[in-house]
């Protein structure tokens, strides 16, 4: 008997011929003299010299709720484009950059699997272009101007007490949440208390993500609110006269970055926010670049629909004025098997009941995106464990609610193995679509919150803390209460809560703060547990990564 070994994402993608990035320019039809090279298969593009409208049509990609089964969102985004490329369409695909956090920790990379994967795998996943370092560096040097105003005087007499400005570092790091700094005497700074955030959590990487121009980048970073003076009144970035220096150290990042697929698509990744703490989606400049060199944009939002989608038709669209022409929702027999209550290391085990109870995950994703006005396909990412029995009961459930489902299996076969799917994609796209997002600006923030958490997330009602009202009052009081809502909510979950699996139902989110991102222009609302600098598990994915003699990555996934 021959026995096959399945390689690694890092194998295939090492095994991979890639093409030089000035042929990939070409097919995507980008000017020479707007290409600027990093090395051989890399560069950014100067959006300054990409004419004409953004007329592309924008399939986004989104999933149920994740498991630790896996979902493959980003392998089905990228074996989608690549399949449309087969049949001959016109494509560029669009993704977030990865954060070092989830390269290190547990979640992994953001670059796709199998055949189905954005080249170079190896530098994507890590350092790229620099775009992540750039944001960090921007938002730490705000940090530092502001300590060294408090230092140099104060002038502006800011309360140390309420500053909400915090420091970043692109690395899950629990012990940074929570620092005092400025210890050690007069000539050290002035005390106080601080924490760090995750880069992808910072309101640089919001502002980088939706800003439309370098002078709307510009605005954006000066209207960041960072703290109060000491009779409550706000202090931006603009009274700190530093919105320039910030824009300097961002310019060359805020370039789009070109790479390819592993079948040679042209790919533009960008910008990086999470989906679970922030919005969850790559750039405004890199999704509209590509709408003006291809007819038919592939893009991702993170985790599910009531969160990465969410925020993409109600923040990302709104703001960069485009709609998405098709959905696609990614789920695996694996998963809705663990929504059914099926144990991790019992997925391999056929388990038609509990697929029947976890199919319910899925048809509130299917129910949000037609919410939407969109008609969304399913798509079935095959696993080898998947039975045919436990495929008949997905395919028939499909059938007999009008929903269209296409089997995928790119993982495998790359876009061969996503041809179903884009045939599908191909009939939504030649059929008009009546999107619309599910709230109006003007309503209150109780409304909006309340419009998500029952439309979207299929919960009861909203329970905000005391806390959280006080903050909605002077929210309010400064008349910021006309932004689009951010929710920052556990990704495990349809509800507040990690644990509550499948289609929960009767749950009220308890909203615990709401923090306004005027410079991002929406508010997070923070419920549950939630986060804004994760922690390393107990055995990281970087204990099995290493460097081989030649220098090449090992262990890289």
């Amino acid at each position: 008997m021959t026995i096959t070994k399945i390689l690694s994402d890092l194998e295939i993608a090492n095994q991979a011929v890639m093409k030089p990035i000035t042929e990939i320019a070409v097919k995507a039809n980008i000017p020479v003299d707007a290409l600027e090279q990093y090395g051989r298969y890399k560069a950014k593009i100067d959006t300054n010299l990409i004419t004409g409208a953004p007329t592309g049509k924008v399939v986004l990609v989104t999933a149920i709720s994740p498991t630790p089964a896996g979902e493959g969102k980003s392998t089905v985004t990228v074996g989608l484009a690549d399949a449309l490329n087969q049949l001959k369409e016109n494509v560029v695909v669009a993704l977030r950059e990865p954060s070092l956090g989830p390269v290190m920790g547990v979640k992994g990379g953001a670059t796709g699997g199998g055949f189905a994967q954005v080249l170079p795998m190896e530098d994507i996943n890590l350092h790229f272009t620099g775009d992540l370092h750039a944001i960090t560096t921007a938002n730490n040097a705000l940090a530092a101007f502001i300590d060294n105003h408090i230092h140099q005087g104060n002038s502006l007499n800011i309360d140390s007490r309420r500053i909400i400005w915090k420091r970043v570092l692109d690395i899950n790091d629990r012990a940074l949440r929570k620092v005092v700094i400025g210890l050690g005497g007069p000539v050290q700074g002035v005390p106080r208390e601080d924490g760090f955030d995750i880069t992808v959590a910072s309101e640089i990487m919001a502002v980088f993500c939706l800003a439309t121009s370098i002078e709307d980048l510009r605005e954006r970073l000066a209207n960041i609110l960072i703290g109060y003076t000491i009779d409550r009144k706000p202090v931006f970035v603009r009274d700190l006269q530093v919105e320039g220096a910030l824009t300097l150290l961002l310019k060359d990042a805020f370039k789009p970055n070109l790479v390819q697929t592993l079948e040679g698509t042209p790919a533009i990744i960008h910008g990086g926010p999470f989906a679970n703490i922030a919005h969850g989606c790559n750039s405004i400049m890199a999704t509209q670049t590509a709408r003006k060199l291809a007819d038919i944009v592939v893009t991702e939002a993170g985790f599910g629909s009531d969160l990465g989608a969410e925020k993409f038709m109600n923040i990302k669209a709104r703001q960069g004025g485009f709609s998405p022409d098709a959905v696609v929702i990614v789920a695996t027999i694996r998963a809705l098997k663990m929504h059914g209550g099926v144990a991790k290391q019992e997925l391999s085990t056929e388990n038609v009941g509990a697929l029947k109870l976890g199919i319910e995950n899925l048809a509130k994703h299917v129910d949000t995106i037609k919410t939407f006005g969109v008609e969304p396909v399913v798509a079935l990412n095959r696993f080898i464990t998947d039975t045919e029995a436990e495929l008949a009961v997905i395919l028939n459930y499909a059938k007999d609610n009008g929903i269209r489902i296409a089997r995928t299996n790119v993982w495998e076969e790359g876009g061969k193995g996503g041809l179903e799917l884009a045939k599908q994609v191909q009939e939504v796209l030649a059929t008009p679509q009546n999107f619309h997002q599910l709230y109006d600006l003007n309503e209150t923030i109780e409304q909006k919150v309340t419009t998500i958490v029952q439309k979207v997330y299929g919960g009861a009602g909203v329970q905000f803390t005391d806390s959280a009202k006080k903050q909605i009052a002077q929210i309010e009081k400064f008349g910021w209460d006309d932004l689009p809502i951010c929710m920052a909510k556990t990704q495990n979950s349809l509800s507040d809560e990690p644990s509550l699996l499948g289609r929960p139902e009767g749950f009220t989110v308890t909203v615990r703060e709401v923090i306004p991102k005027l410079g991002a222009g929406f508010l997070v609302c923070l419920t549950g547990d939630i986060m804004t600098m994760p922690g390393l598990p107990k055995e990281p994915a970087a204990l099995r990564m290493d460097v081989a003699s030649d220098g090449s990555a090992l262990g890289l996934f």
